[in-house]
């Protein structure tokens, strides 16, 4: 884990002798749950983490409401609020408007929104709401320069993305994946479709059925617990014979794809340290330096996207252009668009 990504933004140095009293952190999922092995369970993942550096305890000083409906975010927000939790997590731009309401009606309470940047009325930052956010672009071009090689070297002319719902941040990870996939492979075609969902497993199987179906030989999907009905598709069609595969999101699915002992079906992942923002910022409110009423972008330069450490289904050729393509990004020599090819 990145345990400096935050650190170094704010430009302050930690000393452990420095450490206040450890902070008590809710997170409030959205609706795709605290098992959804993307975004949810992996901003869950980081909080744990500083429960246990801390010696909080799971389900007292750390805990987690689980929202079933959009209709529940307020409510839960405001649960965490009146029980004066340190710092109240919220993981998604679906919380937009009740990040801000909540926020509003609990000025003293810290608040910290991933993926989103959320504004008063006046479209002035909210000084108790520290805000994260992610060059999706910049890590979704890489999984597409891995996946225009594999599906060059595999002789199929055919890759595929399915997006969770049509929204821009959804877009970024459209256009990185198209723009890496080109670099790489101008010849090969992206089949592009949206669920309209994040929390249908049956939907996003659906597409990846579709896609695989029409030639894909490698889905890359950016849509929460939809996106794992694509990790099971290719599963299933492996197991068959018809080996595919999927890219993963948010954080490495490698085990999500497993269907025999060393094999997956997951060809890597674009992570987006959700772990690293709840961690760190949970670590700077106990410290008395909470970010309120800033924007820190985690981006390929600060290691807040990428692949995995591991990519076991990655050759050694594969993963050196994807570093040459990382280090020129990163040193900002190639630019990565946030809009999708027409």
């Amino acid at each position: 884990m990145n345990r400096t990504l935050i650190r170094t933004l704010c430009a302050v140095a930690v000393s452990a002798a420095a450490f206040a009293a450890p902070t008590r952190v809710g997170l409030v999922t959205d609706v795709g749950g605290i098992d959804d092995k993307s975004f949810n369970q992996g901003t869950w993942e980081g909080i744990k983490v500083y429960g246990a550096e801390n010696k909080l305890t799971v389900g007292k000083e750390i805990k987690y409401l689980q929202s079933s409906a959009e209709a529940d975010y307020v409510p839960n927000l405001s649960t965490f609020a009146d029980e004066k939790f340190d710092l109240i997590v919220a993981p998604g731009f679906l919380f937009n408007s009740a990040m801000t309401e909540v926020a509003g009606q609990f000025p003293n309470q810290k608040f910290l929104i991933i993926d989103s940047v959320v504004k008063d009325k006046n479209d002035k930052l909210i000084p108790n709401v520290a805000n994260a956010v992610f060059a999706e672009h910049e890590g979704s071009f890489l999984v597409g320069v891995a996946a225009g090689l594999k599906a060059k070297a595999d002789k199929k002319a055919k890759v595929g993305f399915v997006g969770g719902m049509k929204f821009p941040l959804i877009e970024k990870f459209e256009a990185g994946f198209q723009q890496g996939v080109k670099a790489v492979y101008p010849e090969c075609q992206v089949l592009v479709d949206y669920a309209g969902v994040f929390t249908d497993p049956g939907k996003g199987q659906a597409l990846a059925a579709k896609q695989f179906g029409a030639g894909a030989d490698i889905v890359f999907a950016a849509a929460g617990n939809t996106g794992n009905g694509v990790i099971k598709e290719a599963k299933e069609r492996t197991v068959k014979g018809d080996v595919r595969w999927a890219v993963g999101v948010d954080k490495d699915q490698y085990s999500d794809g497993i269907y025999a002992p060393g094999k997956s079906a997951v060809l890597t992942s674009m992570m987006k340290r959700v772990d690293v923002a709840a961690h760190d910022i949970a670590g700077l409110v106990r410290d008395g330096k909470f970010p309120g009423g800033q924007v820190y972008t985690f981006t390929l330069k600060n290691q807040g996207v990428g692949l995995p450490a591991s990519n076991p289904n990655l050759s050694a050729d594969i993963l050196k252009v994807v570093a040459g393509y990382q280090a020129k990004i990163a040193s900002g020599q190639l630019k990565v668009s946030e809009i999708p090819a027409k």
